[in-house]
């Protein structure tokens, strides 16, 4: 499979900019695989779209507020980072951009988003100790765990395509699915973004049930395929689990001959490393690192529909949907999202593939 047919002409008009007054009232594009041409609906149609005993399967990583602003204390001049992990030793990993070049030992010093009279005063300082072998800073903090620091100093991580990657307070909501748990993703799990206590409700209604996965969405999720062969583009590692109440809660799903329907591609990579792990028996909890890469043909072991938002041509993201959907099918789908002026990317619309 060549590159080029994961490219697609976008109106950048069609780029969401914000999410939609309410989360559950954006649309849905309902594509069945060998049915009739896809039907528009909106989000909290999805209830009726789906069949009692079916089983949505939910990603729970929560955002991380990675983005870090502040300045070289050398020199004063402004740089710009985002946390990726914390390291056994309490280092940083740290993309990073500033004008010039950074030396080992500088001191960066990052600002809060809204500085109270005592975070004025004391900007976090983060001493970059080296890198690592694939080129990215290491910075120590002075004291205290990543979590609690970048509560305090962090900024919404929001991708470049969204106000140039600038979010403001509001966005520390919005940017966060609304049963987000487990901090450690620099991402949102955006197809998640959708639902609201009120569609879940309906849901438990109709008698779909849900389990929780958890994938920790890294920078790499979004790396651009540029290798012509897609074959050859790997994703980066990502730490997930699948843990034994959502595995059991799959294996009741295939029981009673229903669909697991998983919520974004993030929840797709982990079921099915956990299912590549299982062998041939049921699924089976698992945690670890994956660097599944999923890409045509790919034999789908455990996920049956998926709910995804609209992704960047060129993506690891939309490699997986053509995968899941057939590539004509995905091509067709987004032409038609494209002519119906649906929203595209993280505070976009969603597709339902049945």
């Amino acid at each position: 499979m060549h590159i080029d047919q994961l490219d697609y002409d976008l109106p950048g008009r069609l780029i969401a900019q914000e999410p939609p007054p309410e989360r559950d009232q954006s649309r849905l594009l309902v594509v069945r695989r060998g049915g009739p041409p896809p039907a528009d609906h909106h989000f909290h149609d999805l209830p009726a779209l789906l069949d009692p005993g079916d089983l949505l399967v939910l990603n729970d990583t929560r955002v991380l507020p990675a983005r870090l602003v502040g300045r070289r204390a050398r020199s004063g001049g402004r740089w710009e980072g985002l946390f990726l992990r914390e390291q056994a030793d309490g280092a940083w990993e740290l993309l990073s951009q500033t004008r010039g070049r950074l030396m080992t030992g500088e001191t960066i010093l990052v600002d809060p988003e809204s500085p109270s009279s005592g975070d004025a005063a004391s900007p976090l300082r983060l001493c970059l100790v080296g890198k690592t072998p694939s080129g990215r800073w290491l910075g120590r903090p002075g004291e205290g765990g990543a979590v609690a620091l970048l509560a305090r100093y962090g900024r919404t991580p929001l991708p470049p395509y969204i106000r140039k990657g600038r979010g403001g307070p509001a966005d520390r909501e919005r940017y966060q699915t609304v049963y987000a748990r487990e901090a450690g993703a620099v991402a949102a799990p955006t197809a998640g973004l959708h639902f609201t206590p009120r569609l879940f409700d309906a849901l438990d209604q109709r008698g779909v049930g849900r389990a929780f996965v958890t994938l920790h969405v890294g920078a790499g999720t979004f790396q651009p395929v540029t290798a012509e062969d897609v074959t050859q583009h790997h994703v980066q590692p990502e730490w997930g689990e699948v843990p034994a109440a959502a595995a059991e809660a799959v294996a009741a799903c295939r029981a009673r001959g229903k669909r697991v329907v998983a919520v974004g591609t993030t929840s797709v990579r982990v079921l099915e490393t956990a299912a590549l792990a299982s062998g041939d028996g049921p699924l089976r909890p698992w945690s670890g690192w994956t660097d599944l890469t999923i890409g045509p043909p790919f034999s789908f072991r455990t996920v049956d529909a998926l709910v995804t938002n609209f992704h960047l041509p060129r993506s690891s993201l939309l490699l997986l949907t053509a995968a899941f959907a057939g590539l004509e099918m995905m091509q067709a789908a987004y032409k038609v999202a494209v002519e119906r002026e649906y929203r595209f990317y993280s505070y976009g619309d969603a597709m339902l593939i049945l």
